[in-house]
């Protein structure tokens, strides 16, 4: 092909090529004309208000740009919205969930005192407290089933059955006799007792010789307290009182030291502490006794901590020993009723300790029997004992049963004034007590306190809590 040919053929397809984009601007122009005409004419068509509805265009669908948020993105978005909310309910789901599996655990797990190679027991205990109180017969048949050898000190004859008739036929529960008004008789009979946790005995004839454990001394006075006015309660009361449930406690604790040294035996203060925390009216002795075992247990502990020997102070709620007592009869008044008061005494306060008695009985706070009702299964007061036993690593304090703990923070943190009014006490004025208005009479104040004790009974459940 000669060279004007090809120049020919150049020229014929750059015009072609100018036709067809030509053409296409063409097209594309008279297409957006044609689409915005359109728009408009169909715009005025649908807003113009004199024509017909039917025979307007209906409108299209709207599409929908967000699909629904799943239920998991939805709580995702309400957690990252409330940081701090979630993160308080998360602590508190997982300390609740925590405690809770805590306690089953603590239930379910077995408890049993550490034996001799031979099968025989070899951990020995010491209960100080009187021998007819119910938590002392409870806590005196639990330690010998889970494998202790119990000895619960009395001091006289009558102590010593009462202990025996409660053994039976379990010949691991046995009295120690301990006079601590004789010196020289009380160091017998601890030379004695270290004797014999230090001889070897044999479980029977041709078993191998093993040694006795002194494991703890466990302290547990009287949890039942007499209550009145502080004017109405002689001096022989107070005596009384101090010598059996503080003392007592102390010399027996001040005797033994000794062998809890040698021995590397524990120490376990047992006290109430549902009064002793709210310290209401009326409840004066129970208070000042209690509150000078705190301090004579807070105090031995810190002595014996240098010692590398544990002290342990279980502060006591109300328990329900409807097995060792006949719950339905609770002890009345007794001789602190209000009929045995001075008239002045009874004329000052014998409504508000009547009212005070009524509603902490009909609310299961404390009562005439030592704050035992709408209490706790003594199972948790045992399980505690035998804890702050044998834990390796035992808490100082332990709050055990029902109001123990709650009724410590209320006593701390509520105005005094409140729980007495919470209580029913109410003012008394000494202007109209002193006018010719009616006053209350010896009578009265008799049918007021039956009243009293007939209104507890009746309130308090046969049941546990």
């Amino acid at each position: 092909m000669s060279s004007d040919d090809q120049y020919f053929i150049d020229v014929l397809g750059g015009i072609s090529s100018d036709i067809r984009k030509f053409s296409a601007n063409v097209f594309d122009t008279t297409d957006k004309h044609l689409d915005s005409a359109v728009s408009a004419i169909k715009g005025a068509f649908t807003s113009s208000s004199w024509i017909p509805e039917r025979i307007k265009p209906t409108p299209p669908p709207q599409t929908i740009l967000h699909a629904q948020a799943s239920y998991v993105e939805r709580v995702g978005d309400w957690i990252t919205r409330n940081k701090a909310i979630t993160v308080a309910v998360i602590t508190l789901l997982g300390t609740g969930g925590f405690l809770i599996y805590q306690q089953k655990y603590s239930h379910k797990r077995r408890r049993r005192a550490k034996r001799a190679a031979n099968g025989a027991r070899r951990e020995v205990v010491v209960l100080v407290g009187p021998a007819s109180s119910l938590h002392i017969k409870s806590l005196m048949g639990d330690l010998e089933r889970r494998g202790f050898i119990v000895y619960c000190l009395v001091n006289s004859e009558a102590e010593e059955k009462l202990v025996r008739t409660e053994a039976g036929s379990k010949p691991d529960i046995r009295p120690f006799h301990l006079n601590l008004d004789d010196p020289i008789k009380t160091q017998q009979a601890l030379e004695r007792f270290q004797n014999l946790i230090s001889s070897p005995h044999h479980a029977f004839d041709g078993a191998s010789s093993h040694t006795l454990i002194f494991s703890g001394l466990i302290l547990a006075p009287d949890l039942v307290y007499p209550s009145g006015p502080i004017e109405t309660l002689a001096a022989e009361i107070w005596s009384e009182e101090l010598n059996t449930k503080l003392i007592t406690a102390i010399a027996t604790a001040r005797a033994f030291l000794p062998s809890v040294c040698e021995f590397q035996a524990r120490v376990l203060v047992l006290t109430p502490n549902v009064v002793s925390s709210l310290q209401p009216a009326f409840h004066g002795l129970e208070s000042t006794i209690v509150s000078a075992l705190d301090s004579f247990a807070t105090t031995l502990r810190r002595e014996l901590h240098t010692l590398g020997i544990k002290v342990c102070q279980l502060k006591l709620g109300n328990f329900d020993f409807h097995a060792h007592g006949a719950k339905h009869h609770l002890p009345p008044v007794g001789e602190w009723r209000t009929i045995t008061w001075p008239p002045s005494s009874r004329l000052l306060y014998a409504q508000n300790f009547i009212n005070q008695a009524r509603t902490a009985a009909g609310r299961g706070v404390f009562g005439e029997s030592g704050s035992m009702a709408r209490g706790s299964s003594p199972r948790y007061l045992h399980n505690a004992v035998f804890d702050a036993l044998t834990e390796k690593r035992p808490r100082g304090v332990w709050r055990v049963g029902r109001g123990s703990l709650a009724y410590d923070i209320v006593g701390k943190w509520v105005p005094s004034g409140l729980v007495g009014w919470v209580l029913g006490l109410r003012r008394v004025s000494l202007e109209e007590m002193a006018g010719p208005g009616p006053q209350l009479t010896l009578e009265d104040s008799s049918v007021l306190s039956w009243e009293q004790v007939d209104t507890a009974d009746n309130e308090i459940p046969g049941g546990e809590s």
